[in-house]
């Protein structure tokens, strides 16, 4: 395993289970387990007795490595030299399990379904991605258009890829298949090259962040913004006149524009610019915020489960406490996975999810 020799570095002083006043546990599986093997220190302990042939390879050995949502709080909190490593550690992991063909059959059944086509692209300024959420899942397709029609309302030159689209491979990554990240990576970036493309919007975070991160690795170096970055600005000034719009919101930091890539700030300005709106955060926020549950390919393997501490739940129940009606997202899997969770809370009448895109449609004038 490419970490194997600094993952005995870890003290297990448990510092990467809290926020950073330590008032809460915000690893998300930790949280809902409560066991230590399920913390990111219990889960380096167990990967360094596996390499050390201490403990075999088995069901709950894979749950507690792949329930890991890759949220980065860990990364966040962690006080060693190590601390940069840590998801990549998970990560690494993974992927000698997934050469290895030992892994959950949820995680199996993802890999094995990962293929998706495309349609040409025009000569457009940027590439709209629309990603594998935003393609086929209902709730991710609403927000695909609600984004689409908001940039080409603001006039953004865009166009989309369509049938031939092709999944980044951000997910796959994460869970650890190396090889068929690569081959998607490199398919992506040769269809790029060949329809001339320098510039990418992406729907979805995870698209963002692999494009942004992974891709120049392989060659792909393509000037990625995630959608709420070409709206913020465009927004601001005047261009897009919005209408007043009286409800009081709250915002979700997907781990994957938040922890992973630091924008922090483009979504709440979009939020803070609609006139009438009253925004509240809530009590973990930004590099803080708490996970909902989707990263690292839970949100199709499902992993990570559900139950009463399911990240979803958690979620919007502090959302609720904010006394926002409206919990604002700017990612498909948040708003999926808060969604169903506001289902499954009976909260329907009295919390409302919706992406950034979503709210400012509305307004417009």
């Amino acid at each position: 395993m490419k970490y194997a020799d600094i993952v005995h570095r870890c003290f297990r002083c448990g510092y990467c289970k809290f926020t950073g006043d330590y008032t809460d546990f915000n690893c998300p599986t930790y949280r809902k387990f409560r066991f230590e093997t399920y913390s990111p220190g219990g889960r380096m302990w167990l990967i360094r007795a596996w390499l050390n042939d201490e403990i075999k390879n088995s069901d709950r050995f894979q749950e507690i490595l792949f329930s890991c949502a890759t949220c980065a709080n860990c990364v966040e909190h962690c006080v060693f030299t190590f601390s940069e490593d840590l998801v990549n550690i998970f990560i690494s992991a993974r992927e000698e399990m997934v050469n290895d063909g030992i892994i959950p059959p949820p995680v199996r059944d993802f890999l094995k379904n990962i293929n998706i086509n495309g349609n040409p692209y025009k000569d457009q300024e940027y590439l709209f991605y629309i990603g594998c959420v935003g393609s086929y899942d209902e709730r991710g397709k609403k927000i695909a258009r609600a984004v689409g029609n908001l940039l080409v309302k603001a006039g953004v030159s865009i166009g989309i890829l369509g049938d031939r689209e092709t999944c980044d491979g951000n997910e796959v990554r994460t869970i650890g298949e190396a090889g068929l990240f690569q081959f998607l990576a490199e398919q992506n970036i040769a269809l790029f090259r060949d329809l001339g493309i320098k510039k990418i919007i992406t729907l979805d975070p995870h698209s963002f962040n692999t494009f942004k991160k992974d891709y120049p690795s392989l060659a792909g170096v393509f000037d990625v913004c995630h959608y709420t970055q070409i709206l913020v600005p465009l927004i601001q000034s005047g261009k897009s006149p919005l209408k007043e719009f009286h409800e009081k919101i709250t915002y979700h930091d997907p781990c994957y524009l938040g922890r992973h890539n630091g924008e922090y700030i483009a979504p709440r300005n979009i939020l803070k610019a609609i006139p009438g709106v009253e925004f509240v955060e809530m009590d973990r926020n930004r590099e803080n915020s708490f996970c909902c549950g989707g990263g690292g390919g839970n949100f199709f393997t499902d992993i990570l489960g559900g139950g009463e501490d399911s990240p979803g739940r958690i979620r919007v129940r502090e959302a609720l406490d904010t006394g926002a009606g409206i919990m604002a997202v700017a990612c498909p899997q948040c708003a999926k996975m808060l969604d169903d969770a506001v289902k499954i809370e009976q909260l329907d009448d009295r919390l409302k999810v919706m992406d950034v895109a979503e709210i400012v449609i509305n307004c417009l004038s």
